[in-house]
């Protein structure tokens, strides 16, 4: 019966939760990305790392404040959606400003990345050392490898010329990085919205604190009655 249910549910539990175990892999990949990639000295670096922060920090909060206060945990994990959406973003706009490639869900480097199941920033890393391996292995005529497309070969060709071997292989790594961070973000955003939902048709459903501190009075004075 709802009057022996306890006024102040079990809650947090975040660390358990797939959303928060993806956020804080997107953080850590999203420092190590920043340091290497984005200058330290632009607002882009403290904005994409602030966002990823905040993906995680306020899943843990809501995680930990619904013991209390639905409400409260559904506007949190919502700003935590909004800030991986915003990080999103950068992501994005790092490869079009670059003249990068952003993956296609079909793109063959993509398709091994989700393979892996990445759960640490040493795998993402591990990941990123397997294709420049694969790269290496595969060379062609032109010292390229073949693991994309023809089209894609064409511009490896033509970056490898214009901006030199070593400097190829650091623009390539950010590409690389870039769509494994965009991988796991779009998992990420796709769990929170879930997440979301079931978090609002609870609150609708059950009510918050305050609905259940007027059940359990109601509940006491019937039985003092």
């Amino acid at each position: 019966m709802r009057d022996r249910e306890p006024l102040i549910p079990k809650h947090g539990g975040y660390r358990k939760l797939k959303s928060f175990q993806i956020a804080q892999l997107i953080y850590d990949v999203t420092v190590r990305f920043c340091d290497r990639y984005i200058n330290k000295r632009s607002r882009t670096h403290d904005q994409m790392v602030q966002a990823a922060r905040s993906g995680v920090q306020n899943i843990a909060e809501g995680s930990q404040a619904s013991g209390t206060s639905k409400k409260t945990e559904l506007k949190l994990t919502n700003v935590a959606r909004a800030s991986l959406e915003e990080l999103r973003l950068d992501y994005e706009d790092f490869l079009r400003q670059n003249g990068l490639e952003q993956f296609a869900p079909n793109h063959p480097a993509l398709k091994r990345f989700k393979k892996t199941r990445c759960a640490s920033l040493e795998d993402f890393r591990k990941w990123i050392q397997e294709e420049m391996m694969l790269l290496k292995k595969n060379k062609d005529e032109h010292g390229l490898a073949q693991t994309g497309t023809d089209e894609e070969g064409e511009k490896k060709r033509d970056l490898s010329v214009s901006v030199g071997e070593g400097r190829w292989k650091s623009v390539y790594c950010s590409k690389l990085a870039a769509n494994g961070a965009l991988s796991l973000l779009n998992l990420c955003c796709y769990l929170l919205d879930k997440q979301l939902a079931a978090q609002a048709e609870a609150f609708e459903k059950e009510g918050g604190f305050t609905e259940r501190l007027y059940q359990k009075r109601q509940a006491r004075r019937r039985g003092e009655q």
